[in-house]
């Protein structure tokens, strides 16, 4: 039996909590406005970037929405050019990627990053060649709508009683568990364990250890 463990990047692969809120306020006072709260920043972690900004600019107009979104990418990409992004893989992650990897599972990423965001991000760390399926916020409704955890389904061939979630947020385990895939949510990334649990996560891992416990259940 072909098993897929999913992923999702920012919060549960990587810790680009700080480049996030840096690239959010200097995008909002790119246009004049004044930064929102980090922690509102964090809880839009996970979402494709218009929805984000939408959320943080509820009362917003519409123009000033795209406005930040465009300067958002420009100062991200800058960012990633200069070298001067800092997205570390948390301590563990590579490790326990290899040896799913050696045991015969398939892995995926879904993640509210762009494409070119999250190739660069995998390429730095040296840990693309472990993904068998990759899908960004470019071609799909953002997060919860399943429909990067059902591409990459279709993409490896495993039935969704085959595979696994894992997310730091309420938006990877909705994600998951609205098409019959088994959801798995971690303590170091955007959301509180309380949340994901409600949300349906059949557990919330505090270490690698206990992740790839819960995995391989």
């Amino acid at each position: 039996m072909t098993r897929l463990a999913v992923f999702d990047c920012d919060g549960t692969l990587v810790d680009g909590q700080a480049a996030v809120c840096e690239t959010m306020e200097r995008a909002f006072g790119a246009i004049g406005a004044p930064p929102p709260d980090r922690n509102a920043i964090r809880r839009t972690v996970g979402l494709s970037l218009p929805l984000a900004v939408r959320q943080l600019m509820i009362d917003g107009r519409e123009v000033d929405r795209l406005q930040v979104v465009e300067a958002y990418k420009r100062l991200f990409r800058k960012t990633r050019l200069s070298g001067a992004l800092h997205e570390p893989l948390f301590d563990g992650m590579a490790d326990l990627l290899e040896r799913l990897h050696e045991d015969g599972w398939l892995l995926g990423v879904a993640t509210g990053k762009s494409d070119r965001g999250l190739h660069s991000c995998l390429d730095t760390h040296g840990v693309k060649h472990r993904f068998a399926t990759l899908h960004g916020a470019d071609r799909y409704p953002s997060k919860p709508h399943p429909a990067m955890l059902e591409a990459a389904l279709a993409e490896t061939g495993v039935d969704a009683a085959d595979a696994v979630m894992i997310g730091d947020t309420v938006f990877d385990i909705h994600m998951a568990c609205d098409i019959g895939v088994r959801a798995i949510g971690v303590g170091w990334g955007y959301h509180e364990a309380e949340e994901l649990l409600g949300a349906g996560a059949v557990g919330v891992a505090q270490t690698m250890d206990e992740l790839e416990k819960l995995i391989r259940e």
